[in-house]
């Protein structure tokens, strides 16, 4: 949802707009007062508490306010959703036919056009409706979660739940759940991109501020809906909700927006090179049948009739099916759709970047090491690293629950928390200031380079040293045994300051005492090694993204089998030019030490090469790569902002969960290919049929009830498309729109069915004798059945060499012998067949105009048939070769 309206908020001058020069709501007066005022007295405004609202007071705020939920994207109601369904070029382009149908009297035709419009729009509907409901049904696995003080107990509820006067407690990674005055603030950033474009988090407080001529964006102590944040922690007082929130306000504005996917832009590019096509097909035939037969009515019905046989009307059902089908199918296989769209560019990744914590590994760190400076075990070293996890209020990772289980070194009462520095991104340490014994002492931890900038002493047993250049490369050999043997190193620090101070900075996180180093290990996965190998042969690369080392992420890649020929770091990116950043994130399979904005600019460079990107992350750095990427992948563990920048949600952190996600958004993008390729040929191939026919015959080649039925019958025999099987050749690598590849197979593949169709013209003009009706002496009875006959024969022919062309264009192998249809497509293909050859002998013959047919006929159509079938397999399989695309 905020991915969305980030991408409608992408203009920097609607954003500027939006923030400086928007007039002012009620809602956002209200929070201007506010945050002019000190807290108690916005506490008393909002007649709320520290300890929280009551539930009698949360349920009549809920009923006067509503859901906290933004304007996004409603259910139409049924009247509506029909409505707009019917404004599709492709529908509106029946209808029209279909009314001018009933003007001129022809209402069998009308009839059936209308029984098009029905099956299209109409499974398109139940089926949208049902895959919507499933989605939404797994979706509410993954919406996001505040955690609120009500009634002095900290609850953990949906977003949707909050009321204004709710205190809301916020840490790095929390969505900022609705616009807020902060109440209590300890190094507080918030990342305020999806609202004003800014990269940079921006600091934030509880002081109150004036707010005279300052935009709302700009208030030093409020947050707004649809930000996130980035570090330290808060307690904040709900003020708006849903619509009344800047955000909302904006969403409610932009929520008829709507950018087009690249997917859109395929079907979109397609729907309008056939009606091109129709309408250049439909022109032709008119002017000649009118200027040849020389009645122009008949002409112009004839020519509609044409125009519905050239309209691809079932795509949108297709298209609907097929997504909705894949979005189940990939459910059970523990993928969540977010956006159905999304389906095709899962399929079409051909490089997955993603980080190596839970998806190279098992994400089950182990503290197997605690050593001094000297790489000697110390208890004392596991004591200070104890107290720092155990102190911080933030949001706790892995690292430290792996500490804390060692529970030998569990705090008593005599040593209590008095101050703390959050861990950010900027500093990429933390910590806290406990009362231990006779002082106040600061204990960081962090990443070892990052402390070593912060220290001018080391300590091995009690004594201490001064910590000079040539000593702390020394040292840090230790460090780099470790990270070569695959441990993920941290190094501990610590200072003593008087009991007098209590109030600590980042600026006292400075002259040090380097301790000793913390190593984890985080063992890599036994199923990570076959997945590599699945992804490979499924011509997907795999880039590692990592803010972590490039010596640890190397060792594990070596231990799962992903080979490694460059690897690059961010420090030296941030050195290079454009071409040689393109040029090396390009070549490198890993990326290591990178900043969330880094990672955001490698996923760009290799889109801008064009390659299609998967990003698979979990933490708040991974949100600027999930937009950035054609498709973002998040966990269902996520982080809040990770999940909501994300278009689909693995609920397994796992590549072997994902490759079976890839598989599956291909075999969807095939089976909609089939359609398209199937309904272009078949059209381009009729264009010569039909143009040559009209010109050559005296009379219509088929009458117009007779095209719309065979139409009708052809578009059945697709509607097992999306339950077809896919040959394991369509989905061995990523697919993509490629609009030219359908164009030259139409092409080439679609004149071949007019060969079969002009020997079908030969066979009922010169062998069952249908010239007798240029025959002065033979009656009008004698000419009207030489007519029917010949349509008879075209119409069945027709009928079935398109539906053996489904069989043919479906796979690149030999059909029915090495690759066979499911049975749903092989029971909608045997049923019209079946019709075909039944409706000249059925009770309805006379009312579409056919008559029966000699038995030798079909011995002719059997030749057809099977030479069609030859010629059709040899001359795709020749395209596929030549022009690739199977």
């Amino acid at each position: 949802m905020f991915r969305t309206l980030y991408s409608k908020l992408s203009s920097a001058k609607i954003r500027q707009e939006a923030a400086t020069t928007h007039t002012r709501t009620e809602s956002e007066q209200l929070l201007l007062q506010l945050c002019s005022i000190p807290v108690n007295q916005v506490l008393q405004a909002l007649d709320s508490r520290t300890e929280g609202l009551q539930e009698q007071e949360v349920s009549r705020l809920a009923a006067k306010f509503g859901k906290n939920e933004i304007a996004h994207a409603k259910k139409l109601p049924f009247l509506q959703d029909i409505l707009h369904r019917l404004s599709s070029p492709l529908v509106i382009q029946l209808l029209l036919i279909a009314l001018v149908s009933g003007i001129i009297g022809e209402f069998r035709s009308t009839a059936i056009v209308g029984m098009m419009v029905v099956l299209s729009v109409g499974i398109s509907y139940v089926l949208d409706r049902r895959s919507g409901r499933a989605v939404e049904a797994l979706g509410k696995r993954v919406q996001s979660r505040a955690i609120v003080i009500r009634n002095g107990e900290e609850l953990e509820i949906p977003l949707a739940n909050l009321v204004p006067g709710d205190i809301v407690k916020l840490q790095a990674g929390s969505i900022i759940p609705a616009d807020l005055r902060l109440i209590a603030a300890k190094d507080f950033f918030v990342s305020q991109a999806s609202l004003t474009g800014e990269t940079m988090p921006v600091e934030k407080n509880a002081q109150p501020c004036q707010n005279d001529n300052v935009a709302i964006l700009d208030l030093k102590n409020a947050c707004f809906q649809g930000s996130s944040v980035s570090s330290g922690s808060a307690r904040a007082i709900v003020v708006n909700t849903g619509s009344s929130t800047f955000f909302g306000s904006i969403a409610e504005r932009l929520n008829s927006q709507r950018e087009e996917t690249s997917f859109d832009k395929g079907i979109r590019s397609f729907t309008w090179l056939m009606i091109r096509f129709m309408l250049v097909m439909v022109s032709a035939v008119f002017l000649i049948v009118g200027i040849s037969k020389g009645n122009w009515l008949e002409s112009l019905f004839f020519s509609l009739s044409v125009a519905v046989g050239l309209t691809p009307e079932m795509l949108p059902m297709i298209v609907t099916v097929n997504l909705a089908k894949g979005a189940l199918t990939m459910a059970g296989k523990k993928v969540i759709v977010k956006h159905l769209s999304s389906i095709q560019n899962f399929g079409a990744i051909d490089i997955l970047c993603t980080d190596k914590t839970g998806t190279l590994t098992q994400d089950r760190v182990l503290l197997e090491l605690a050593v001094d400076v000297m790489g000697e075990e110390s208890d004392n070293v596991l004591r200070y690293a104890y107290l720092n996890s155990f102190f911080q209020t933030g949001l706790r990772n892995l690292l430290d629950r792996a500490v804390l289980e060692h529970q030998e070194f569990a705090v008593n009462g005599n040593c209590k928390l008095i101050d703390e520095l959050p861990f950010d991104f900027q500093r990429r340490r933390m910590s806290v200031v406990v009362a231990y014994e006779e002082d106040h002492v600061l204990i960081c931890k962090g990443a070892v380079e990052e402390i070593y900038t912060c220290c001018d002493r080391y300590q091995i047993d009690d004594e201490i040293y001064p910590l000079v250049g040539m000593i702390k490369d020394d040292l840090f050999e230790e460090v780099a045994d470790l990270n070569s043997n695959g441990y993920r190193v941290l190094a501990i620090a610590y200072n003593e300051f008087p009991k007098n101070k209590n109030r600590f900075s980042a600026e006292d996180e400075q002259d040090l005492i380097l301790l000793g180093y913390i190593a984890f290990l985080d063992p890599p996965k036994d199923s990570t090694h076959q997945a590599l190998v699945c992804l490979k042969e499924a011509g997907v690369s795999v880039k590692i993204l990592t803010g972590d080392n490039a010596l640890v992420t190397r060792k594990i890649c070596k231990d799962v089998g992903l080979t490694v020929n460059k690897v690059a770091t961010g420090d030296e990116l941030a050195r290079m030019n454009s071409r040689e950043f393109d040029q090396t994130v390009n070549e490198a399979e890993i990326l290591a030490k990178l900043s969330p904005m880094q990672k955001e600019q490698v996923v760009q460079s290799l889109r801008k090469q064009g390659h299609v990107i998967g990003y698979m992350g979990d933490g708040i750095n991974d949100a600027p790569a999930l937009r950035a990427a054609d498709v973002g992948i998040s966990v269902d563990s996520a982080v809040d902002v990770a999940k909501e920048s994300a278009d689909i949600v693995l609920l397994e952190k796992s590549l072997m969960v994902l490759d079976d996600g890839i598989m599956e958004g291909r075999r969807v993008f095939a089976n909609i290919i089939k359609y398209i390729r199937m309904g272009a040929s078949s059209n381009f191939g009729n264009m010569f049929s039909v143009v040559g026919a009209s010109y050559l015959l005296p009379f219509l080649p088929m009458q117009p009830i007779q095209i719309l039925l065979n139409n009708l019958l052809y578009d059945f025999s697709q509607t097992g498309i999306p339950a077809d099987r896919v040959d394991d050749e369509q989905i061995a690598k990523p697919r993509k729109w490629d609009i030219s590849n359908i164009k030259w197979f139409m092409t080439v593949v679609g004149p071949i069915s007019s060969i079969f169709d002009y020997a079908t013209f030969a066979l009922m003009w010169f062998v069952f004798n249908c010239q007798t009706f240029l025959n002065p002496t033979t009656s009008e009875t004698g000419k009207n059945y030489a007519v029917q006959l010949f349509q008879t024969g075209w119409f069945v022919e027709s009928l079935l060499t398109q539906t053996l062309i489904v069989h043919i264009i479906r796979t690149a192998k030999v059909p029915f012998l090495q690759s066979r249809a499911s049975l749903p497509m092989l029971l909608t293909t045997c049923a019209v067949i079946a019709v075909a050859i039944w409706l000249p002998y059925s009770p309805f013959a006379a009312m579409f105009g056919m008559v029966p047919l000699p038995a030798s006929y079909f011995v002719w159509i059997a030749a057809f048939l099977i030479s069609y079938g030859i010629i059709g397999h040899f001359v795709k399989t020749w395209f596929f070769k030549r022009f690739g695309g199977n």
